[in-house]
């Protein structure tokens, strides 16, 4: 009894070490599509595993993003871009449905639509 027990821990400790390390399913690579008020943006969207990542869009350049938060297929973070020489914040949240990507950006000129497909 003393082994049965002993394994069914084992066995429990086995399965809790495999959750916590899973990735979350927003990580990855990402072509997106902004709907901003100047018209669809296509950019392209990096999201690591360490709560990292990166996104670029012609126009744009190249931003890191930060505060990544993942919550089983939900993800949001933070981004601060050049807009032709402005510093605009963009704060995202969305959710992830296997290879498609579907939120929308908060911005100070309101919130617009991204989806998007993993690369």
């Amino acid at each position: 009894m003393k082994n049965l027990i002993n394994w069914g821990l084992v066995f429990s400790l086995g399965i809790l070490i495999g959750c916590a390390a899973s990735v979350p399913p927003a990580v990855g690579s990402w072509d997106v599509e902004m709907n901003t008020p100047l018209g669809a943006l296509p950019a392209t969207l990096t999201l690591n595993a360490d709560g990292s990542g990166s996104m670029s869009a012609d126009g744009l350049g190249e931003a890191p993003i930060s505060g990544v938060t993942y919550d089983a297929n939900s993800v949001s973070f933070d981004a601060e871009v050049d807009a032709q020489g402005q510093t605009l914040t963009l704060s995202f949240s969305g959710s992830v449905d296997g290879d498609s990507l579907d939120g929308e950006f908060d911005s100070a000129f309101g919130a617009f639509g991204v989806t998007g497909s993993r690369q």
